[in-house]
């Protein structure tokens, strides 16, 4: 019989979500299709669905859940990636924002926002992934677009170091909310860490890990989409 379901893996730090769909698929039987919905950066952790046989099908509507983050904001610096991936680039002549100010900046990127995609991103520019043309030097131009964030909550504060909450809808980059946080307090601001906490009714607390989808095989680990 096919293997079909979802896997809920709780992805580490260091790997591409592509990947790990490579080493999943080596546990499965030959010709078993396998993907997986929603990218997260390689430095990121936390749910990663694989979809596996039937459950391919499942991909748009699982995409389109609402999800959550947690992540770490470094400001007072920018990076050309907006992330941890490029060097830093300090910032100066600006006065440490309170927090106070630094909430009101949060609070203005939640609901339905015009966000613009990090140069580095996987967004097509002229038929290309914007990304590419980043790393060959060229100055991407990405038209912002509208994302739907439900809530972020400030979880800690402590110059330079802000962690959030994030709770959003398809398509929202939380690179570039760390961006624009920066922009807005004119500090500049990239994103540290980030972990996915859930998508939709997939947590991370109940994720299985890649060790133990290779000890126990895949089976016992699949959940209807």
């Amino acid at each position: 019989m096919q293997l079909s379901g979802v896997i809920n893996l709780d992805k580490p730090a260091g790997l591409t979500s592509a990947r790990l769909v490579d080493r999943v698929k080596r546990l499965l039987p030959r010709g078993t299709k396998i993907g997986h919905a929603g990218t997260l950066d390689p430095f990121a952790t936390g749910v990663l669905l694989l979809l596996v046989g039937t459950a391919t099908k499942s991909c748009e509507s699982l995409m389109g859940q609402r999800k959550g983050y947690e992540a770490t904001v470094k400001l007072g610096a920018r990076t050309a990636t907006d992330d941890l991936e490029a060097p830093e680039e300090p910032v100066e002549g600006f006065a440490i924002p309170t927090e106070e100010q630094m909430r009101a900046a949060v609070a203005r990127q939640v609901g339905a926002i015009e966000q613009r995609p990090p140069a580095f991103s996987a967004m097509k520019v002229g038929g290309q992934r914007a990304y590419k043309l980043a790393r060959q030097g060229e100055v991407v131009e990405i038209k912002p677009r509208t994302v739907q964030i439900y809530s972020i909550d400030v979880l800690a504060y402590e110059w330079p170091t802000a962690r959030l909450r994030v709770e959003c809808g398809r398509g929202t980059y939380i690179r570039a909310i760390a961006r624009d946080l920066g922009e807005m307090l004119g500090t500049g601001g990239y994103l540290t860490e980030l972990r996915r906490t859930f998508v939709g009714a997939f947590r991370a607390e109940e994720a299985v890990i890649l060790e133990t989808l290779q000890t126990d095989g895949v089976e016992r680990h699949l959940k209807a989409p």
